[in-house]
């Protein structure tokens, strides 16, 4: 599985996947190779407004359900009549966990200290991930490609059965190399919020996602 390999001296060695994913403290030995997340109270990133914060760290399977749970705990359900009782989640748990995926299994993880942020608003989700887009990808073109930085790391992925209670999933495995994963999270979230995910690359070295909260005069059943 390409866990660990020998050097030329024939020692054995983790990889940076091995390290990634059979490590219980990642980021001892790969500086930033945890998600840092937060709940903000209202729509200003500003640590006054602060309610809630973790950093999620361990194997990223691990990594993947607990930020999944964060964002799961820090947000509301919209309950409407029409007649009959409607609940509307702010964000698309599907959609989310994608998102977190894609964080985890493209980021760029020789990037000194950095590391993937994951903040929760009152109005929207945004999701850091460091790194450029790989290959040629453009962001025009993310819906409709398929490319990965880290292949070990999103076969690897691909192994490890479905850890989140992500409704409307169709996973098997955490990973799908079909490149399935930024359309579900722009139909999935554009169809509660009606507002399109917004990706961002910030000066060739971060990759930052909006995905935006529904609201009870946008909700809609699911």
């Amino acid at each position: 599985m390409k866990l660990i390999s020998d050097d030329e001296d024939g020692n054995l060695h983790p990889t940076v996947s091995g390290i990634l994913m059979a490590s219980d403290n990642p980021e001892n030995f790969i500086s930033g190779a945890f998600i840092q997340a937060v709940l903000y109270g209202g729509t200003e990133r500003n640590s006054l407004h602060q309610l809630d914060a973790k950093d999620i760290t361990g194997p990223l399977d691990i990594q993947i359900q607990e930020a999944c749970k964060f964002v799961e705990r820090n947000t509301r359900v919209f309950a409407t009549k029409a007649p009959n009782r409607i609940e509307t989640p702010q964000f698309s748990m599907n959609a989310v966990f994608e998102a977190i995926v894609n964080a985890v299994a493209h980021r760029d993880y020789s990037i000194y200290g950095s590391k993937i942020r994951l903040h929760v608003f009152s109005d929207r989700l945004e999701i850091f991930s460091p790194g450029s887009i790989p290959n040629t990808m453009t962001i025009d073109s993310l819906s409709e490609r398929q490319s990965s930085r880290n292949e070990l790391l999103s076969s690897l992925l691909a192994r490890c059965p479905m850890n989140v209670d992500a409704p409307g999933s169709q996973r098997e495995y955490i990973m799908d190399k079909r490149g399935e994963g930024v359309p579900i999270i722009i139909t999935e979230s554009e169809k509660l919020s009606a507002l399109k995910p917004d990706y961002k690359l910030l000066d060739d070295a971060e990759l930052k996602l909006t995905i935006f909260a529904a609201k009870p005069q946008t909700a809609v059943k699911l």
